[in-house]
């Protein structure tokens, strides 16, 4: 019930914003879940919308999104979104009671992040060799991610100011404008300096801040970084299906296979909660066998 004559949505997003900071992505994604339950709550014909949504509504409105199809990921960001809204109009006494409360969340398949072996790694750098100067930056985008772990937000945002070779680290503004420093391996560097002496240089138009840019000299999209990787990895297999953050996987996956504490991973990837990082925790049959055989005395 409404104690609260204000528009809530107005007051969330601009909490989301102010206190939060929220990057442009969240307040999309929040934008078009909240659209789409208000949408459903006028369907419904509930009188002043969100703010009588009652416990019931919420358990019909999952009930819809799984009759049209939607994966229990899917289904479980929705809520998120739900859960975050009511539990700030709560706190603002816009609601006496919270309509999510007592709600769980869809169970998910226990499924591996997709990471990528070493062999498959090499091939994909291989189509990136070249005087070509988007084959530079390409080489240059795809050692980066993996040497760094970085997302792919963070890594188009980057400007020429926030790397340092002679401390071998980015500096990375992350998810809540939240800042971290990451180490950059040497095949890194090295892909990076020659991107910025030959390629970058061709591809400039005009004096610009951001590291990658476009064929047009404008800075590279989150979409063009996507579009690039997938048109790289069509040339390297035609079996290999990843995203940009299968490099962020097999980042992870890597550093915890070679003996990495879950902790510093945790810093490196930005994660807040480690319970995120622990997904990363599954080994791989290579390094079971490595263990194996260093450990059984008849291996």
């Amino acid at each position: 019930m409404c104690t609260n004559a204000q528009d809530p949505y107005q007051k969330f997003f601009q909490y989301l914003q102010v206190e939060k900071n929220a990057s442009p992505n969240t307040l999309t994604a929040y934008t078009r879940g909240l659209s789409d339950w208000e949408e459903f709550l006028n369907e419904e014909g509930v009188d002043a919308g969100c703010l009588n949504a009652e416990r019931l509504h919420v358990r019909l409105y999952l009930t819809a999104m799984h009759n049209k199809g939607l994966q229990r990921t899917s289904i479980a960001r929705e809520l998120s979104v739900l859960r975050t809204f009511y539990r700030f109009l709560k706190r603002e006494s816009m609601i006496l009671e919270n309509p999510t409360s007592f709600t769980h969340f869809p169970s998910q398949p226990n499924r591996l992040p997709r990471f990528l072996y070493e062999e498959e790694l090499q091939s994909l750098f291989e189509v990136c060799r070249g005087d070509d100067p988007l084959k530079q930056r390409d080489l240059a985008i795809i050692e980066l991610l993996y040497a760094t772990g970085i997302r792919v937000s963070e890594c188009t945002n980057l400007k020429m100011t926030d790397l340092d070779f002679v401390t071998e680290t980015v500096h990375v503004l992350g998810k809540g404008r939240k800042e971290r420093y990451v180490p950059i391996g040497a095949f890194a560097i090295d892909a990076l300096e020659r991107y910025f002496e030959d390629g970058r240089k061709r591809l400039m138009r005009e004096e610009a801040q951001h590291v990658f840019l476009n064929f047009r000299g404008l800075p590279l999209t989150d979409r063009g970084l996507r579009h690039t990787l997938t048109k790289r990895v069509q040339e390297a297999s035609r079996t290999l299906r990843i995203s940009p953050h299968s490099l962020r996987h097999t980042f992870a996956t890597h550093l915890l296979n070679e003996g990495a504490d879950l902790r510093s991973v945790q810093e490196l990837l930005g994660h807040e909660n480690l319970r995120t990082t622990q997904k990363y925790t599954h080994v791989t049959t290579d390094r079971l066998r490595h263990v194996y055989k260093g450990a059984h005395p008849r291996a």
